[in-house]
């Protein structure tokens, strides 16, 4: 289990407390779900982020199923800007893509 994480021992239980609750209190335990899957998922995808910076060379598949090649512009608050050879510009969720050649490694003449 990861530091700071909680587990229901018992789920039965958690299941049985849910059911007796009232639509105000399983309205309010929504909103701190909700809130707490996005968090969550930002952390992932800042996570992600990390591994790009402006200028690298990346790779990703559109959504038609072509595959696709462009440079970072720029990493943005859940999605990272594309240019592909083509001119287009693409947000892509970090996790789609694949690094191709960092910034730093492309040899100047």
């Amino acid at each position: 289990m990861k530091p700071g994480s909680v587990k229901i021992v018992d789920r039965v239980s958690a299941v049985e407390a849910i059911k007796r609750l009232n639509e105000e209190d399983l309205l309010f335990l929504n909103r701190l779900i909700v809130e707490r899957l996005k968090l969550i998922s930002q952390a992932r995808a800042t996570t992600l982020m990390t591994g790009f910076t402006k200028g690298d060379r990346v790779g990703f598949q559109a959504p038609d199923g072509r595959a696709m090649e462009g440079i970072v512009l720029r990493l943005n608050k859940k999605t990272v800007s594309i240019v592909t050879d083509d001119g287009h510009r693409w947000n892509v969720a970090p996790g789609l893509l694949q690094l191709i050649q960092s910034a730093g490694d492309v040899q100047w003449p």
